[in-house]
């Protein structure tokens, strides 16, 4: 069994408050889960409106799958 991490930095230049931050951050954390099926979450820049982190991590039973994974979440991302 292998696990893999991640921590994304995104800078959210359109956002004008929290709650506008949240209905961009959200669905992105509901799609990694959904579409992945990958622990994500924000875990980080919770009172900022301009910025965010989300955390994610996977769990495969090869290093490849897990990095794929991954790689795939990291392009989603972006």
């Amino acid at each position: 069994m292998f696990t893999a991490t991640m921590w994304c930095d995104i800078q959210l230049g359109h956002v004008g408050s929290l709650k506008a931050k949240r209905s961009v951050v959200r669905p992105i954390v509901a799609e990694l889960r959904r579409r992945y099926d990958v622990a994500a979450a924000e875990v980080g820049a919770n009172d900022l409106h301009r910025r965010t982190e989300i955390g994610v991590a996977a769990v495969a039973a090869t290093a490849g799958q897990v990095g794929d994974v991954i790689d795939a979440c990291e392009r989603f991302v972006a």
